[in-house]
């Protein structure tokens, strides 16, 4: 099984999930707008789409759409 090209890591103690896009850092997303707009500006048109899509997206050390720290 390939890895998912694009990795929420898990909420930072202040808020936020870092986003990496083919191992690169593509910014600290706050909500999934923010995410969206991540995807959008690497090239992925249907951002919204593949947010729930395993074989897109892997949402480490938290559930997927939550932003804040535990």
């Amino acid at each position: 099984m390939t890895a998912a090209p694009i990795v929420v890591h898990a909420p930072t103690p202040s808020g936020g999930r870092p986003v990496t896009i083919n191992g690169q850092s593509a910014g600290l997303a706050h909500d999934d707008r923010d995410l969206i707009e991540f995807l959008r500006r690497a090239g992925i048109d249907d951002a919204a789409s593949c947010l729930d899509e395993p074989h897109w997206i892997e949402w480490r050390g938290g559930q997927a759409h939550v932003y804040e720290a535990a």
